[in-house]
């Protein structure tokens, strides 16, 4: 009989500096002992939206590699538990910055120690098709809103490769506050939309000191509601510029959006888009604090 494998694991909140907010997470260090059913198995013991599985580098263009599993499956990237998996290598080893590979390549994670946080740093997003008027309808339907409450400055659009969300925009970011989506109807959405999630957002917040608020729902990957998504701000803000509702200086555009107080679990993250001559975004930085909340040993 084989002996058990013992690795560390946290339970960390991100997009955060207070406990018990933002996006929870879980963090495996020296999973490169773990067989692909531990792992998913280790994930839905913990039971949050994602785990990560810290593995070390295997050549010589990035320092380690990350995995990530939904309690149902694995993910491709999650933003929200690549910046767990730093906060818990900061406390180990801290390092300017750090080269982290995984499914969509090679990201590049910077400290900000004069933040307390992490930035992500990553290619350009991608922004997929429209919808049609009759898909509109039916997303529309499933969240609960009437027509008249969207942004008509940025139709719903299907963004990422390959984690998918519909960005749809509203008017006024008071009427977030009001949704009661049926989840089974979004669930069933999913693959017929070709969007894993649903990110619902607005430029004119009903929360202070934010640019953008937001809710997310992604019944189709197990998961009812997510606290505060990175990755679907990172393309929100290549939907935003497209649609020029950022202000560019200097080959730059920021904003700060606000999600997870529906939730009681509030977050904030900072995106910074970086702009070609002809206006396009050339990559996307999301920032962030995050906060451990505890750490444990586990035999498998």
């Amino acid at each position: 009989m084989s002996s058990p494998v013992v690795v560390d694991v946290f339970q960390v909140d991100a997009f955060t500096q207070q406990r018990f907010t933002g996006n929870p997470a879980g963090v495996v260090l020296g999973a490169e002992s773990l067989t692909d059913t531990q792992m998913q198995a280790i994930a839905r013991e913990l039971n949050n939206a994602d785990t990560a599985f810290v593995l070390p580098a295997d050549g010589p263009d990035h320092d380690l590699r990350v995995r990530f599993f939904t309690p149902r499956s694995e993910a491709a990237f999650v933003g929200h538990a690549t910046l767990a998996v730093h906060a818990v290598l900061a406390q180990r080893q801290p390092r300017t910055q750090r080269r982290q590979a995984g499914r969509t390549g090679i990201c590049i994670v910077h400290a900000l120690p004069d933040q307390g946080g992490f930035a992500i740093q990553q290619a350009a997003p991608v922004l997929g098709r429209a919808l049609n008027p009759d898909e509109i309808t039916q997303a529309l339907d499933a969240l609960g809103l009437a027509s008249t409450a969207l942004d008509t400055r940025c139709p719903p659009r299907i963004a990422g490769s390959p984690s998918t969300r519909l960005l749809i925009g509203l008017k006024d970011g008071a009427t977030l506050a009001t949704l009661s989506p049926d989840l089974s109807q979004l669930s069933r959405l999913s693959p017929v939309l070709g969007a894993a999630g649903y990110f619902i957002f607005s430029t004119t917040p009903a929360q202070p000191d934010c640019a953008v608020e937001s809710r997310m729902f992604c019944p189709a990957l197990g998961i009812p509601e997510d606290p505060v998504s990175g990755n679907a701000h990172g393309l929100l803000g290549a939907h935003l510029l497209q649609h020029k509702l950022l202000t560019v200086t200097a080959g730059q555009a920021r904003f700060t959006g606000v999600q997870g107080h529906h939730m009681g679990r509030p977050g904030r993250v900072e995106v910074l888009l970086n702009v070609d001559a002809a206006g396009q975004c050339s990559g996307v930085q999301i920032a962030g604090q995050a906060v451990v909340i505890f750490e444990t040993r586990i035999s498998v």
